[in-house]
């Protein structure tokens, strides 16, 4: 029965490793003194104090943001606040301009006749107590188109500075007559001129020029070429100033110095105003012939505005219609 009383269950080869024989020798062979080994033990902690390195010498520096990123932030928010502020500036200038414009808009509109809606007359700018009322209407800004401003605020410079040179005349005239009582035809011909020559320039070469370059008119711009042709020929005699004719040019003067240099003198000036009178005045055609170049304009556009202006006449078609029931009636 002694085989039935061992335990089937245990496996006969299961032996314990470590009563083998080698390993049984092998651990005789060692030393003594070789104990088991705890690291967290205060005894070996002591012994090892000495080569440890500490973590606050081997870790290197903290993380910290640096300053250079927050000045760039706070720059970027000045050039950013600063930007805003010149684009406020810059809206306001266009509001306060806008809003020039439109008082502009409504001064013009309550200067319009309340009538009739017309544009009411400004030129001359006579005082509101002076009996003689403003002829023309005129106002370069308004009318003008930009590109041709320039110009047109030149040649009415050009003729205010005409005007002047004809009033200066008269002095240089008078003060000739009084030099010479045998000159008293030119101080007489130079109220003449003066009186005459400042309306009449102003009607017909500057109003023309200004109602070409308001309507881009060609038959305007053929009236001003052919009668400021003629007002250039004019500015020639005038600098050259023939004795007796009532210009204060250069001969008269030059005449003058033997006899009164201080008249002289005088009547120098008055021929270098009309010298440069001249000399603007070429120029100006030169000017307003290369704008005229570019407008398009021809002769056959100003013969039709000429023929459809004439037919379209109120005053024409009157007389005409006068003339002819007199005609018939007769």
């Amino acid at each position: 029965m002694s085989e039935f009383d061992s335990n089937p269950f245990v496996d006969p080869l299961d032996l314990n490793p470590f009563q083998d024989a080698s390993i049984t020798q092998a651990t005789r062979g060692a030393p003594k003194n070789v104990g088991e080994f705890n690291p967290f033990s205060a005894t070996e902690m002591g012994t090892h104090s000495g080569t440890t390195i500490p973590i606050s010498a081997a870790a290197s520096q903290p993380a910290i943001l640096p300053t250079s990123v927050e000045q760039s932030a706070q720059a970027n928010v000045a050039a950013g606040q600063a930007n805003l502020l010149k684009q406020q500036e810059e809206l306001e200038k266009k509001a306060a301009e806008l809003e020039r414009k439109e008082q502009e808009l409504r001064n013009r509109t309550a200067a319009r006749a309340p009538n009739t809606g017309a544009k009411e007359n400004n030129w001359p700018p006579l005082p509101s107590f002076f009996p003689v009322r403003p002829c023309f209407y005129q106002d370069i800004e308004e009318e003008i188109p930009e590109d041709y401003r320039r110009i047109c605020r030149r040649m009415y410079y050009l003729w205010m500075f005409h005007s002047a040179t004809l009033f200066l005349n008269v002095l240089a005239c008078l003060a000739y007559f009084t030099a010479d009582p045998q000159y008293g035809i030119d101080f007489g011909l130079s109220i003449l001129w003066f009186i005459l020559f400042t309306p009449v320039s102003f009607i017909c070469w500057y109003r023309p020029v200004y109602k070409a370059f308001r309507s881009d008119s060609s038959f305007s711009f053929f009236f001003f070429f052919f009668v400021f042709f003629f007002q250039v020929a004019v500015y020639i005699i005038q600098t050259v100033g023939i004795p007796k004719w009532g210009n204060s040019g250069w001969i008269a003067s030059i005449s003058m110095i033997g006899t009164n240099l201080a008249v002289a003198v005088v009547m120098m000036v008055v021929a270098g105003f009309f010298t440069v009178n001249a000399v603007l005045a070429i120029i100006l055609l030169k000017m307003v012939h290369s704008k005229y170049r570019r407008t398009g304009a021809s002769f056959t556009k100003a013969q039709q505005e000429f023929s459809t202006g004439v037919l379209t006449n109120r005053t024409v078609q009157t007389a005409a219609a006068s003339a002819a029931q007199g005609a018939f009636g007769s």
